[in-house]
């Protein structure tokens, strides 16, 4: 006699892919303000970055798994994909300027101090903006505006350091604090590719 129970379907628990993007971001959030705290004269070092970018890497790879097994994500898997790779390129950043610095010999000034902490003030605005996706795309973008912001006064700052480094004599210096003001730029344009990454997942879904 054939069963005719009823059948109940159940689908497997979907993996909290926002919770593991905010969870990488937290990491790359650590990276950047002992960074920063680096660039104002502090105790972390080129060896601290490195550990802290091992994490963001073991986290990264722990929302990419969970990628493979999501049947339905909040946000498209390219928008998380690509965000992930972002976060990622930040932290990879710090730890490169911090490890190149070493290598050249030369430590942070004022300028770089001071880029440093803007861009820690940008990546923390990251986070309530991926926080709010999937839930307030008005709160998701207006807190992606303010990374952007912050970036921008990055950008100023940029300039009136590499200003200050024509004061420097000794050729070797300027050129090796030129090049460590070159590559936060340029971690300030990631942090830029990220926030609007944001606005742009949020434009699809509305």
């Amino acid at each position: 006699m054939a069963d005719l129970t009823p059948k109940r379907w159940f689908l497997p628990e979907e993996p909290d892919v926002l919770g593991l993007l905010s969870d990488q971001l937290a990491v790359t959030t650590e990276g950047v303000e002992a960074f920063a705290r680096w660039a104002d004269g502090g105790d972390p070092t080129a060896s601290d970055l490195r550990e802290i970018e091992a994490r963001g890497d073991r986290a990264k790879r722990e929302l990419l798994n969970a990628l493979q097994t999501a049947f339905i994500t909040p946000i498209e898997p390219e928008d998380l994909f690509t965000l992930s790779r972002g976060i990622d390129w930040i932290l990879n950043g710090v730890s490169d300027l911090v490890a190149e610095s070493e290598v050249l010999e030369w430590g942070p000034d004022a300028g770089i101090a001071e880029l440093a902490g803007l861009l820690a003030g940008a990546v923390r605005e990251l986070d309530p903006a991926i926080g709010e996706l999937g839930s307030s795309a008005d709160r998701a973008t207006a807190a992606a505006d303010h990374a952007i912001e912050q970036v921008r006064a990055m950008q100023r700052a940029y300039y009136r350091g590499l200003a200050g480094t024509l004061e420097i004599r000794e050729r070797g210096e300027r050129i090796a604090l030129r090049e460590l003001y070159r590559r936060l730029a340029k971690i300030g344009e990631t942090v830029v590719d990220v926030a609007e990454r944001v606005v742009y997942a949020v434009v699809k879904e509305s």
